[in-house]
C-alpha cells in the first residue's frame, strides 16, 4: 500500500490584503513535508483557497497554522464579499488521496477541530463525512445566515452548539472542519448582469432544487457579470460536461449564454478526461490511450536495479519519459519543447531558492520579496510546463495540415491556409516561451541578489537555464516564422525578439555581477 496522502483545501475569507494571503500560505507552506499544490484568490468573493497535500501529521499541523494565521489577521466584522462565509479559515476540507480512507481522514477532522476550539478558542462545526448530527451534514446548512447571524444565535440557539470551542464567537468567526471524496469547484460566467438570472439558473441546476444531483451552486454577482457558481461533489455520477451543457440550456431561456468558466484550485484528471470523451463522442477511449496515463505506468512497471548496480533515484525516474521521447525518432517533443522543460526547470529552481530563503530567520527582511518572487516562478513553471504539450501540439498540427488533400484548387487553398495557421501557432508558442524567461531572468537576479547565499550557485544555474531557454526558443520562432506568408506578422516576431533577447542579455550580466559579488561574500 502507498504511504498515506491527504489534501486539504481551506478556505479564507481575504482576497484584497496580499500580505495577509502571503502570511497564511507561508504558514502552511512552512510546515516540512507539506507540498503546495495550488492558492487562488478571488476579489469579488474576497476569498482564498489554498490546496496542499502531504502525509496525515504534516498536513494537520499545516491547517492549524493556516487557521491560527488567519484568526490573528482577518476580522470578519470588517469583511465584505459575494460568498457567503462564517470564519477568517470558513472551511477546512480533508481528502484521501492514497494510502488512507475517508474514515481516517474524519479522525484527521475531529483532532484538528479539538485542537483549534481548545487552543484557539474558536468554535468549529463538523460537516460532511465528519458531521455528528446530520443535519450538519451539509456545508449549506451550517453556514446559513454566515458570520452575522452565528454572532446572534450561539449560546441562545441549542441548534448552533459548536462541536467543538467556545459556544461565544470572536472576529475571527467559526471553522468548518469536514472530510470529503475530490470536489470540483468550478464557475460559469454569463453575458449579463442580472444577478438574478444567475439565481434561477443556480436553483435549477442544483440538486437541493431538484436539478442535478452531487451539485451545488449558487447565484453571484462578479466583476459586474453574473456567475453560477458550483461545487461538483462526486464528478463521476454527474459529469463536468453535463453541467455545463445543464447550464447553458437553462440560461439560453432567459436569453443568456456562457462566455466563460472557469476552476477555483484542482482538478482530477478523469474529469477533464470525461469532459474530452462527452463532447468530442469519443465512446470507445481507453485510459490507456491518453500519454501521460501510459508514461506513468511505464514509470510504475519498470524494473528495479538488479543487485551491485545502483539503484535509480526516483526523480531521475521520472525525468526519462520526457528524454525518452525527446530521442525517439519523431517529430515532436522538439526543440521547442525542450526549451520550455528547460525553463520550467529554472523556474523550480527559483523557487527552491526562494523557499530556502524565506525558511531562515537570518532573511527575515526580505521574506515578503522572497514570497512574492515564490509565487511569480510558481506561475511561469505552469505556463512553461504547458508550453512543452503546447509546443508539440503545434508543431503536430503543421504537419496534419500539410497531409490534408489539394486535388482541387479548393483543396488547396484550405490546405495552404492551414499551413498558415498552423505556422503562425509554431512559431507563438515559443515565442511566449522566451517572454515567460525574460520574466523569468528577472525573478533569477532577485533571488541571486537577495536569496540564501548557501542556494546562490542554484540561482546561477536557473540564470544560465533560462538564458539557454530563452535561446532556444528563439531559433524555434526564427525557423517557424520564415515558413509563414504574413511577412508583417514574421517581421514583428522578429522585432519582438530581438528586444527580448537585448533585455535578456542586460538582465543576465547583470545577474553575473551579483552573482561574482555575492560568491565573494
Amino acid at each position: 500500500m502507498p504511504p498515506p496522502l491527504v489534501e486539504c483545501i481551506p478556505n479564507f475569507s481575504e482576497a484584497r490584503r496580499p500580505e495577509v494571503i502571503a502570511a497564511i500560505v507561508d504558514s502552511i507552506a512552512r510546515v516540512s513535508g507539506v507540498c503546495l499544490l495550488d492558492h487562488s484568490s478571488d476579489l469579488d468573493h474576497n476569498r482564498t483557497v489554498v490546496t496542499f497535500a502531504g502525509p496525515p501529521e504534516a498536513v494537520v499541523e499545516a491547517s492549524f497554522g493556516g487557521i491560527a494565521t488567519a484568526a490573528r489577521l482577518i476580522n470578519l466584522d470588517e469583511h465584505r464579499g459575494e460568498h457567503p462565509r462564517m470564519g477568517a479559515t470558513d472551511v477546512v476540507p480533508f481528502v484521501p488521496l492514497a494510502g488512507i480512507s475517508l474514515k481516517e481522514c474524519v479522525e484527521l477532522a475531529h483532532s484538528l477541530g479539538k485542537r483549534v476550539g481548545e487552543e484557539l478558542k474558536i468554535p468549529v462545526y463538523l460537516y460532511e463525512a465528519a458531521a455528528t448530527r446530520p443535519d450538519r451534514e451539509n456545508l449549506a446548512d451550517i453556514r446559513r445566515g454566515e458570520y452575522e447571524k452565528l454572532k446572534e444565535e450561539i449560546g441562545h440557539n441549542p441548534d448552533r452548539k459548536p462541536d467543538y470551542g467556545p459556544e461565544r464567537v470572536g472576529p475571527a468567526g467559526a471553522v468548518i472542519i469536514g472530510a470529503r471524496q475530490a470536489l470540483i469547484a468550478f464557475n460559469a460566467y454569463l453575458n449579463t448582469a442580472d444577478v438574478n438570472l444567475a439565481r434561477n439558473v443556480a436553483k435549477a441546476v442544483r440538486n437541493s432544487s431538484g436539478g442535478l444531483h452531487y451539485v451545488k451552486a449558487l447565484g453571484l454577482l462578479v466583476e459586474g457579470q453574473a456567475q453560477v457558481s458550483m461545487n461538483l461533489t462526486d464528478f463521476t455520477r454527474t459529469s463536468v460536461a453535463r453541467v455545463v451543457e445543464f447550464v447553458r440550456r437553462e440560461a439560453a431561456r432567459y436569453g443568456a449564454a456562457i462566455t466563460h468558466t472557469e476552476l477555483v484550485g484542482l482538478i482530477p484528471r478523469a474529469a477533464l478526461v470525461d469532459a474530452a470523451q462527452w463532447y468530442l463522442q469519443l465512446d470507445g477511449l481507453q485510459a490507456d490511450q491518453i500519454l501521460e496515463n501510459r508514461l506513468e505506468s511505464a514509470i510504475a512497471q519498470a524494473p528495479a536495479a538488479t543487485d551491485g548496480a545502483p539503484a535509480q533515484d526516483s526523480q531521475a525516474r521520472a525525468a526519462e519519459p520526457f528524454i525518452e521521447l525527446l530521442a525517439a525518432g519523431t517529430a515532436t517533443p522538439g526543440g521547442g519543447a525542450a526549451a520550455a522543460a528547460t525553463a520550467a526547470m529554472a523556474a523550480a529552481l527559483v523557487e527552491m531558492v526562494a523557499r530556502l530563503t524565506i525558511a531562515k530567520k537570518r532573511y527575515a527582511e526580505v521574506m515578503d520579496r522572497m514570497q512574492a518572487v515564490l509565487e511569480g516562478a510558481q506561475r511561469l513553471r505552469a505556463e512553461l510546463s504547458q508550453a512543452v504539450a503546447d509546443d508539440s501540439a503545434a508543431f503536430e498540427a503543421v504537419m496534419v495540415a500539410f497531409k490534408l488533400p489539394k486535388g482541387t484548387s479548393e483543396e488547396q487553398a484550405a490546405r495552404a491556409g492551414a499551413v498558415e495557421t498552423a505556422y503562425h501557432d509554431a512559431a507563438e508558442v515559443p515565442l511566449r516561451v522566451c517572454h515567460a524567461c525574460l520574466s523569468l531572468l528577472g525573478l533569477t537576479l532577485e533571488v541571486a541578489g537577495l536569496g540564501n547565499l548557501s542556494a546562490i550557485s542554484d540561482a546561477g544555474t536557473a540564470a544560465h537555464l533560462a538564458r539557454a531557454a530563452l535561446a532556444s526558443a528563439a531559433l524555434n520562432v526564427r525557423a517557424n516564422s520564415a515558413e509563414v506568408r504574413d511577412k508583417e506578422a514574421a517581421q514583428a516576431w522578429r522585432t519582438e525578439l530581438a528586444e527580448l533577447e537585448t533585455r535578456a542579455s542586460a538582465t543576465f550580466a547583470a545577474l553575473e555581477r551579483t552573482l561574482d559579488a555575492r560568491v565573494k561574500e
